[in-house]
């Protein structure tokens, strides 16, 4: 389980296809902390640690996981967002993210408000049940809270923190980005649907 709160950034060193399979080789100020077996999320999606140097690690995606999210669009140089999973003696500061990512969604807009940034983002309307003005969603696995909902879009705000210990700096219009929406929306959606 995570916060969605950024611990670090970290850059694809090299990436390896082994059938169905992905196996990146991950640079980071984070892998001299880690153990082997560790989850860590990376743009949201959570990853096992299969091996560690003092400034690499490596983790594996299998075929289901690079389908349902943006991982097919990381090359060598992609820098991406890093999470160690929560110690549960403190304070969430973020909301209960999985790593489980559920769709992406699509950089509709950036506009700069003069020390903060807000970010649009348009989703598959079979989504649209998932987003709820002031609700919580993770993008890359950034927790953020959604306003100016429509049908199938949203809007949030990063303030400077975020923009600038993040990846999302280096989004632009049209890029695509892994989202995991509320786990307790989704439990509540589920029971509203098998009820008759």
């Amino acid at each position: 389980m995570f916060t969605g709160i950024i611990e670090q950034t970290g850059t694809i060193s090299s990436i390896e296809k082994k059938g169905s399979n992905s196996i990146f080789i991950i640079q980071s100020p984070l892998s001299a902390e880690l153990k082997i077996d560790q989850s860590v999320s990376h743009n949201g999606v959570c990853l096992t640690v299969e091996a560690v140097s003092e400034s690499t690690y490596q983790v594996t995606a299998i075929e289901e996981t690079i389908q349902k999210t943006n991982l097919s669009d990381w090359k060598a140089g992609t820098v991406i967002n890093l999470e160690r999973c929560m110690q549960m003696n403190g304070r969430m500061d973020g909301h209960i993210v999985q790593g489980h990512v559920d769709t992406i969604a699509i950089c509709k807009d950036i506009i700069g408000k003069n020390g903060s940034w807000e970010y649009r983002f348009s989703i598959d309307e079979k989504f649209a049940p998932n987003i709820i003005e002031k609700g919580s969603v993770a993008i890359n696995g950034i927790s953020l809270t959604l306003f100016n909902v429509t049908q199938n879009e949203y809007t949030v705000a990063i303030i400077p923190y975020t923009y600038h210990h993040t990846n999302i700096n280096r989004l632009k219009v049209g890029d695509k980005v892994n989202i995991e929406f509320d786990v307790i929306g989704k439990y509540v959606q589920r029971f509203m649907q098998t009820q008759k």
